[in-house]
């Protein structure tokens, strides 16, 4: 029987190789950068309310607004596009594709509260905001407290 010495950072040595096979396995990782082209990308997206309106903001970089299409339909907002890829220069010429590119889809389903018909959108720099107001009989109102009755028991007659 052999006699092993002890080495403390093996097990951290070993777990590290495991980690690195794992991100070389993954697709794109050895030098494959045309699956990036192939692959779906979806838009990073922040809604955030207000008392008269909820918005919704999605970062579309690169998306011209007519290869955009929003969609009310039984109480969902639908956004679907498309950011192509440019082909002012050639793929060989290309160094490093990280950008994603492709169609995309994303869908919310949209409170009660929402006028729908009056929904409106509006795309500046690579961000698209789309407001959607509230209904005026739905929005919350402040209710005043009135002074306080006083209420007095009577005493039984006898």
């Amino acid at each position: 029987m052999a006699i092993i010495r002890w080495d403390p950072y093996r097990d951290m040595i070993t777990l590290r190789d495991r980690m690195n096979r794992l991100f070389e396995d993954m697709p794109g990782s050895k030098g494959e950068e045309n699956d990036l082209l192939t692959h779906t990308w979806t838009p990073s997206v922040d809604i955030y309310e207000t008392e008269n309106e909820v918005v919704l903001s999605a970062e579309i970089p690169g998306v011209d607004e007519k290869d955009v299409e929003i969609k009310v339909e039984d109480n969902n907002l639908t956004l679907r596009g498309e950011r192509k890829f440019e082909k002012e220069t050639k793929e060989e010429n290309y160094h490093r594709i990280e950008r994603s590119y492709g169609s995309f889809f994303r869908s919310f389903a949209l409170p009660s509260y929402i006028d729908q018909d009056r929904i409106e959108a509006e795309h500046e720099n690579g961000v698209l905001k789309i407001r959607m107001p509230k209904r005026a009989e739905l929005r919350p109102r402040k209710v005043k407290i009135l002074k306080p009755v006083q209420i007095t028991a009577e005493k039984p007659k006898k």
